[in-house]
C-alpha cells in the first residue's frame, strides 16, 4: 500500500512539473508565433531601433520604451539595492531582537501592499514633492525609479537576508578567531559567503522592477518619446501595452503582442545572466 501511494505521489508530481512546463511552452508559442512574424513585416531595424510610435501612422519604433525600461529599472537597483542589502545585513547580524519583531513584520507588509497604492502613494506624495523641490513635472524618470527602488526592497531584503543567514556560523567564528572584530568578519567574511544568494536578491529585484506595471503608469509621465533626462517623463515597454491594448487592432495589437516578445526575451536574458554567474560563483 505504501508503494502504490508513492507511485501516485510521483505521478502526481510529474503531472504538476508538466503542466508548468506547458503553460511556459504556450506563452512562448503565443507570443513568438504572434511577435515574430509581426517584427518582420515592420522591419527589425525599424521596430528595435524606431525613435517614434505612432500607431495612427503605422509607424512602430520601441527604442524609446526600451531605453525607458532600462533607465527606469536601473535607477530602481541603484535606489534598492544599497538600502536593501545593508537592511538585510543589518537584520541579520546586527539587529537587537525587540527590533527585528517590528522590523520584519513590516518589511512582509512592504511586500503585501498593492502595486497600485504604491502608484497612488507616488502620485499624491513624491511626484508633487519634486515638482516642488527638485523640478520638472513631478511625473518623471526620477520618480518612477524612486518609487520602483522602493517597491523592490521587500524582495531585496528577504532574499538576501535569508541568504546571510545561511552562512555557516563557522565562518564568522573563524574570523573572530583570527582577530578580526564583529563588524569586519560580517562585511569581510559573511557577505562575501553569501553573495550567490545575494546576487539572486538582485535579479529578482531586477525582475520586479521590470515588469511592474500600475505604478510607474501612475507617475513616469507615459511620453512615447526618446529619454532626454530623469527630470522628464518617459514610457516603458510594460505600460506601453497596458496603455493601449484595450483599443489596439491589427498591426497595432501585434506591434504591442511584439514588445511584449521583447520583455520575455529581456527577462530570459536576465534569469540567463544569474545562471552563469551563479555558476561561476559555485566553481569559486
Amino acid at each position: 500500500m505504501e508503494k502504490r501511494k508513492e507511485e501516485i505521489m510521483k505521478f502526481v508530481f510529474l503531472l504538476a512539473a508538466c503542466a508548468s512546463i506547458a503553460t511556459v511552452a504556450m506563452i512562448c508559442l503565443f507570443l513568438f508565433a504572434n511577435g515574430l512574424p509581426t517584427i518582420s513585416k515592420i522591419g527589425a531595424a525599424d521596430f528595435f531601433l524606431g525613435e517614434r510610435w505612432r500607431p495612427a501612422n503605422d509607424v512602430y519604433g520601441i527604442l524609446p520604451m526600451i531605453l525607458g525600461s532600462l533607465y527606469v529599472t536601473l535607477g530602481a537597483i541603484v535606489v534598492g539595492v544599497p538600502v536593501g542589502i545593508l537592511t538585510a545585513v543589518f537584520m541579520a547580524r546586527f539587529c537587537p531582537e525587540k527590533i527585528y519583531n517590528v522590523l520584519k513584520p513590516s518589511v512582509e507588509l512592504l511586500a503585501g501592499i498593492p502595486s497600485v497604492v504604491y502608484g497612488f502613494f507616488g502620485l499624491v506624495v513624491m511626484v508633487p514633492f519634486i515638482r516642488e523641490h527638485i523640478g520638472g513635472t513631478g511625473s518623471s524618470m526620477l520618480t518612477a525609479s524612486l518609487l520602483l527602488g522602493m517597491m523592490i526592497l521587500p524582495t531585496l531584503i528577504s532574499v538576501a537576508e535569508a541568504a546571510l543567514r545561511a552562512v555557516p556560523d563557522s565562518y564568522y567564528e573563524g574570523a573572530l578567531a583570527l582577530g578580526a572584530g564583529h563588524v569586519r568578519s560580517v562585511f569581510f567574511t559573511v557577505v562575501p559567503a553569501a553573495k550567490s544568494g545575494i546576487m539572486a536578491a538582485i535579479i529578482l529585484g531586477m525582475g520586479r522592477a521590470v515588469g511592474e506595471t500600475m505604478a510607474v503608469i501612475m507617475v513616469a509621465g507615459n511620453q512615447a518619446r526618446m529619454p532626454i533626462g530623469i527630470l522628464e517623463g518617459v514610457r516603458t515597454m510594460t505600460t506601453n501595452i497596458v496603455i493601449e491594448m484595450g483599443y489596439a487592432a491589427d498591426l497595432h495589437r501585434d506591434a504591442l503582442i511584439a514588445t511584449a516578445v521583447v520583455l520575455f526575451v529581456f527577462i530570459l536574458i536576465i534569469n540567463l545572466t544569474f545562471s552563469y554567474l551563479k555558476g561561476k560563483v559555485v566553481q569559486q
